[in-house]
């Protein structure tokens, strides 16, 4: 990564005008010169098609519509770095925050050098993770002693193939495509099997389990697939 990060641009979605203030001062500050702002969720969506940022701050309580709305609305289109910044501070907020996907969650009032920090980690790892996208570019991923291509569904583990069901491997890769993040049931269940989550439970573990045998050395100490208790799975890369 380079000294500057003027090549990154910031999209900054809240209605607080003090709170935008100080983030572009402090953002700027830090060699971030790209910085777009909506005050409300509609304009921030219409605004995120139209620049393209590689990462938004979001708050929650907006004046239209929910940060949760145009969360997933945004979730659509991309997987940059999304990082909630709310007044909201009960546990069950950040618990709902990270469990539809979240890459961060900040409570008001807060440090603005601990968010500028909080953003340049961020797109450190979501950096890190594109360019070990060997992924998006000749579709084989590699990981450890694993060497997977999506295309084919083909398998190694230290060289030798190994077997999955066409469910273990569209979970395996929905996984991987999402890495460092948590992961709820209730988004696995959704996008890997198309139904809501309902019943899914045990199911799910059982995948996981079985995925786990196959690519962990110690299946019992994961080192790839992590359980996140009480929200989900994390799958870990780091830049290799």
């Amino acid at each position: 990564m380079s000294n500057t990060f003027d090549k990154y641009k910031v999209l900054i979605i809240d209605d607080e005008q003090d709170i935008v203030d100080i983030l572009d001062t402090v953002l700027k500050r830090d060699g971030f010169n790209n910085i777009f702002i909506s005050h409300n969720g509609i304009d921030g969506i219409e605004l995120f098609k139209k620049v393209k940022p590689d990462i938004i701050l979001l708050d929650i309580m907006l004046p239209d519509i929910s940060g949760y709305d145009v969360f997933n609305e945004l979730r659509k289109y991309s997987q940059i770095p999304i990082l909630f910044i709310s007044a909201k501070s009960e546990e069950m907020d950040r618990l709902l925050g990270f469990a539809i996907g979240a890459d961060d969650y900040i409570t008001k009032p807060f440090s603005a050098k601990e968010v500028a920090f909080r953003v340049k980690a961020r797109l450190k790892t979501f950096d890190n993770i594109v360019i070990n996208k060997s992924i998006k570019e000749n579709r084989v991923i590699k990981f450890g002693d694993m060497e997977i291509s999506e295309e084919t569904g083909d398998v190694y583990k230290s060289g030798e193939s190994l077997e999955f069901t066409a469910k273990e491997f569209k979970l395996l890769m929905y996984l991987i495509n999402n890495p460092n993040r948590i992961i709820s049931k209730e988004m696995i269940c959704k996008e890997v099997w198309g139904e809501d989550f309902f019943g899914y439970d045990n199911t799910i573990t059982v995948h996981i389990r079985k995925l786990r045998k196959k690519i962990e050395d110690n299946p019992s100490k994961p080192k790839y697939i992590n359980t996140v208790i009480g929200l989900g799975y994390k799958f870990i890369i780091k830049g290799e």
